[in-house]
């Protein structure tokens, strides 16, 4: 049995494709440079999405524009895994962003979505994947669970790397800023705290008000921030604009949160993301 797996996000696709290897088909339907919360499908997408087997979405409210052909495709008989229902589901509120004076708050409530931010929490994701692949296709089950098992301790092992590029960082510099309310997850597993977003609330759709962007500044001069950490699915106007508005040396660094790299840079995996944020934060906050 040749299985037919759709994953909603590049992070997902390659998460997938690490436990399928070459026991199935693996498609993804977000592009690279994709934000996962304004993505809509394509009727070809849509389509594609009522012929799997397995629909491995993050559920959590992250891929608004997909709600409808998600369910469509469970409807039709396709099983769908959302990675959210294996882990320990962080609130916004829980990580101290809103000394601007907004919680996050996002369509499924307050709960945050972006949970791939640590791979420790993805491990656990990984084996519910090799669990369910296995309930899907129970001739092969040895073959899923053993392949995601791999995969998990490949995971572990990014984690346990990540911490100690962090290790750079002094306590006193474990603050973040970032465009949009996408780090909780990796504040949380590494020791940091979010003290400002330039977008408020979890979804990048919302917009920024005068007053929201007048709050942030305030934030970043009492705290003396000399970072922002923006986005690759994101323009970095807003970013540069508060970064300008500080009056001082501010620099703008750009992450890969909600999608992976081109291919041949150093996000191009899943893994590799994880690692080059990793060294990207060390960087700018060493020392």
């Amino acid at each position: 049995m040749s299985l037919l797996v759709v994953a909603s996000t590049t992070v997902l696709g390659d998460i997938v494709e690490n436990v399928v290897g070459d026991r199935g088909r693996v498609e993804t339907l977000m592009p690279i440079g994709a934000d996962p919360h304004g993505f809509q499908a394509s009727a070809r997408q849509a389509a594609l999405l009522r012929e799997a087997d397995l629909v491995v979405v993050n559920g959590l409210g992250l891929e608004e524009g997909l709600q409808d052909v998600i369910a469509g495709a469970e409807s039709d008989g396709a099983a769908v895994l959302e990675a959210g229902d294996f882990v320990e589901v962080l609130p916004f509120a829980s990580m101290g962003s809103d000394e601007q004076g907004h919680a996050g708050s996002h369509e499924n409530g307050d709960a945050d979505p972006h949970i791939w931010l640590d791979p420790a929490r993805m491990a656990a994701v990984v084996t519910g994947i090799g669990n369910t692949l296995a309930a899907v296709d129970p001739g092969c089950a040895e073959e899923w669970t053993s392949a995601a098992r791999a995969y998990r301790d490949e995971l572990l092992g990014v984690d346990a790397e990540v911490e100690r590029i962090l290790d750079a960082v002094p306590a006193e510099r474990r603050a973040l800023v970032t465009s949009h309310a996408a780090l909780g997850y990796f504040a949380d597993r590494y020791g940091f705290r979010i003290i400002g977003v330039v977008v408020p609330g979890g979804t990048t759709l919302s917009e920024p008000s005068a007053a929201d962007l007048a709050g942030l500044v305030e934030v970043l001069e009492r705290e003396g921030v000399d970072v922002i950490f923006a986005e690759t699915t994101q323009s970095t106007d807003l970013s540069a604009a508060v970064a300008a508005e500080l009056g001082m040396e501010v620099r703008v660094v750009t992450l890969h949160t909600g999608s992976l790299g081109e291919a041949g840079s150093e996000a191009e995996t899943y893994v590799g993301m994880l690692l080059d944020n990793a060294a990207l934060v060390a960087e700018a906050l060493g020392g």
